[in-house]
């Protein structure tokens, strides 16, 4: 039986580097349109892409803190 198409590792790859190409492309249209963030910081060179990549480290990092603290033993409900 086939695997489904999501999860063989050629549709993988290309995946990621369509989605690199999509990052890619956005960050350098920021050169040609000028941005009028909120605050002074919305407004610097690749803002969405760096915020975002430095928030999901975060979520992530606190996830496995958060997973350490409540995390009970394998034999918990024996």
């Amino acid at each position: 039986m086939e695997k489904h198409w999501l999860v063989r590792p050629k549709t993988i790859r290309l995946l990621w580097i369509v989605m690199l190409g999509v990052l890619a492309v956005t960050v350098l249209l920021q050169l040609g349109i000028e941005i009028h963030g909120e605050f002074h910081i919305d407004e610097t060179f690749g803002f969405g892409a760096w915020y975002g990549l430095g928030t999901c480290a975060v979520m992530v990092i606190g996830a496995k803190i958060l997973g350490a603290v409540i995390k009970r033993k394998d034999t918990y409900y024996d």
